[in-house]
């Protein structure tokens, strides 16, 4: 789509803030209104439009693609989004480790326990440690609790929550992140763990490092469209 709008604004309504090209409703890939529920998502959605020069390019344009997903695609089926989000807690990044006795256990351990640790407290929920990569079953209850926990969250915020949890591949660090238990930059590092560790032992890889940055983006995206969701006081 090439720019064709000479100004970008929005408009109250029932729905949130609906954002207008010279007045038109802007409208969502499947023709919803693009409608935001807080004003500094609706701002950075403006800012976004606005800075389109000649062709609209969707890869510069994270939150709105994030809000077009919550309104597209997760809003018509929630529990299904929720349900799929919360699977990550079944095979978790952080319960599954190298061999006992092993320097890259003793990392894992340095690092991931501080987060199945703040989990427990947070939710009162208990994991199961595994060594190597051969799945085996959490807890029937700490699952329920973890599918409690997703499920209650909104259609927005599960936009982001699943590019977390798909990038980092937990579920916990996906929470710690929702939750604000840390800066994403350092759940982040923690996700990345194993990869930084092969680098300490085997040197850095430029296509590797490069494909971790691309992932760090995109997870630092979905970290921020959530911070604009908090209503500003």
């Amino acid at each position: 789509m090439r720019r064709f709008w000479k100004e970008v604004t929005l408009e109250p309504t029932t729905m949130g803030q609906a954002v207008r090209l010279d007045g038109r409703p802007v409208k969502t890939p499947t023709g919803n209104a693009l409608a935001l529920p807080t004003q500094k998502m609706a701002d950075a959605v403006v800012a976004e439009w606005d800075a389109v020069e000649k062709t609209l390019n969707p890869a510069l344009m994270p939150v709105t693609g994030f809000a077009n997903a919550a309104i597209d695609r997760i809003a018509p089926d929630h529990a299904g989004f929720a349900a799929a989000i919360a699977a990550y807690g079944e095979t978790d990044l952080f319960c599954y480790r190298a061999a006992t006795g092993e320097a890259l256990a003793d990392r894992q351990a340095e690092i991931w326990d501080r987060w199945l640790q703040w989990a427990q407290g947070r939710y009162d929920i208990s994991f199961v440690i595994v060594e190597g990569i051969m799945h085996q079953p959490q807890p029937a209850a700490t699952l329920e609790i973890l599918r409690g926990v997703v499920a209650a969250r909104g259609a927005f915020e599960l936009a982001a929550m699943a590019k977390l949890a798909h990038l980092s591949g937990s579920l916990i660090a996906t929470l710690a992140v929702v939750e604000r238990a840390a800066t994403p930059e350092d759940i982040w590092n923690a996700a990345c763990l194993d990869e930084l560790w092969q680098e300490e032992l085997w040197g850095a890889d430029h296509w590797a490092q490069k494909n971790r940055d691309d992932r760090a983006r995109e997870f630092m995206a979905a970290a921020r469209f959530l911070d604009l969701l908090t209503p500003e006081i």
